[in-house]
């Protein structure tokens, strides 16, 4: 494991969240959410329609993000969400592409 896959208690994650998440704010929400709890990363809509998310911070501010994204905002229909560790990135800030 290199220093850079995980350093002290920071870490990285991508999820990938499907169901009704495109058209509904999600990605904002997201982002709105990331910020709050200091996480930095993305959030962009994939072309099968799920949504991918990839957040950098401490831990406890992912696992509670990863499990905001379980619910989303109000008008979004989460059906399932994937995550799986990834190399930490060098991010700032949080994003919404496309």
């Amino acid at each position: 494991m290199t220093e850079s896959v995980k350093n002290n208690n920071q870490v990285c994650v991508r999820c990938t969240v499907a169901g009704q998440v495109q058209g509904v704010f999600f990605r904002a929400s997201a982002r709105e959410e990331a910020l709050r709890l200091g996480i930095a990363g993305h959030a962009r809509n994939l072309p099968d329609g799920r949504v991918e998310v990839l957040a950098c911070g401490d831990l406890e501010a992912v696992n509670s993000l990863r499990e905001w994204l379980r619910r989303g905002p109000p008008l979004a229909q989460v059906t399932g969400v994937a995550c799986e560790a990834v190399e930490q990135q060098a991010v700032a800030g949080f994003t919404v592409v496309g």
